[in-house]
C-alpha cells in the first residue's frame, strides 16, 4: 500500500492551478497549503507538491510515472482534457493500452509546472 507520493515544483501557485483542477476528477482533494507546497488526499493516500527541501530547483524525474485509478473511461478523458487545459502536455492521448492489459484504458500527461517557473 502506498501512503504518499511527492513531486517537486518551482512554482507553487502554478502547480496549485494545475493540481486543483485535475486531482478532484480522480477523487483526490486539497487538504493543506503553505508557501512551500500543497497537500492533497483521499482516504489514507496523500499526494504532495512541494518546493524541494534541499533548496535546489525541482527537476523532472526521468522514468517517474504516477498512475491514478479511476472508475471509468470518461474520468480518463476528463482528466486528460483538464490537464492539457491547465498547462499539462500530451504524452499519450486517451485510448486502450493493450501492452498493459486488453481492457486497460489510459492517457498520459506531463506536469509542466515542475520545470516552468512562470505562469
Amino acid at each position: 500500500m502506498i501512503h504518499h507520493v511527492s513531486v517537486g515544483t518551482n512554482d507553487v501557485a502554478r502547480s496549485k492551478r494545475f493540481y486543483d483542477a485535475v486531482l478532484p476528477i480522480v477523487g483526490i482533494l486539497p487538504m493543506a497549503e503553505d508557501e512551500g507546497g500543497l497537500g492533497y488526499g483521499s482516504g489514507t493516500f496523500h499526494f504532495s507538491v512541494q518546493v524541494p527541501i534541499d533548496g535546489k530547483p525541482a527537476t523532472v524525474g526521468n522514468g517517474t510515472h504516477i498512475a491514478f485509478a479511476v472508475e471509468d473511461r470518461s474520468m480518463v478523458n476528463r482528466f486528460y482534457a483538464t490537464a492539457l487545459k491547465y498547462g499539462g502536455s500530451d504524452d499519450g492521448a486517451p485510448g486502450l493500452r493493450p501492452s498493459y492489459d486488453a481492457n486497460y484504458y489510459g492517457a498520459f500527461v506531463r506536469d509542466r509546472t515542475v520545470t516552468r517557473s512562470r505562469p
